[in-house]
């Protein structure tokens, strides 16, 4: 196939817009070194995912799952990584109680804080600053 078009895909993938979707997840894919499943012929990654879906060398769903995967935002988890999960859990509300235990009866500090000035002592030999004597 030297070249391809839309009208080629289409019979594979009839909607345009999931068309060109999947084709862009295959061009990253590529782009992040998946092996290539036709000839390169100096085509730019979109072209030859165009072509590849257009041969049928690569699987709409298989694509339309790694786009999912790639996008979800909540991660289905492997079992050991569920126990984990709940291990972790676990493990902050045990440390939310302890710290909760250990401020109880403590007060609170209060916004104003009194400061008692006393009346300036000079070291001997040093000078205190008076910003109205600097001239």
């Amino acid at each position: 196939m030297a070249r391809v078009t839309v009208e080629d895909c289409v019979t594979i993938i009839p909607n345009r817009f999931d068309l060109v979707v999947l084709a862009a997840e295959r061009a990253r894919q590529i782009i992040s070194g998946a092996p290539l499943t036709v000839e390169r012929e100096n085509d730019k990654n979109p072209v030859v995912s165009l072509r590849e879906v257009a041969e049928k060398s690569v699987d709409p769903q298989a694509l339309r799952d790694s786009m999912v995967k790639h996008y979800r935002s909540n991660v289905e988890l492997d079992p050991s990584e569920k126990e984990m999960a709940d291990f972790l859990a676990g493990e902050q509300e045990i440390a939310d109680e302890f710290l909760a235990d250990d401020f109880v009866g403590l007060e609170t500090p209060t916004s104003e804080v009194e400061v008692e000035v006393e009346d300036e002592q000079t070291v001997e030999g040093e000078e205190t600053y008076n910003p109205d004597t600097e001239g």
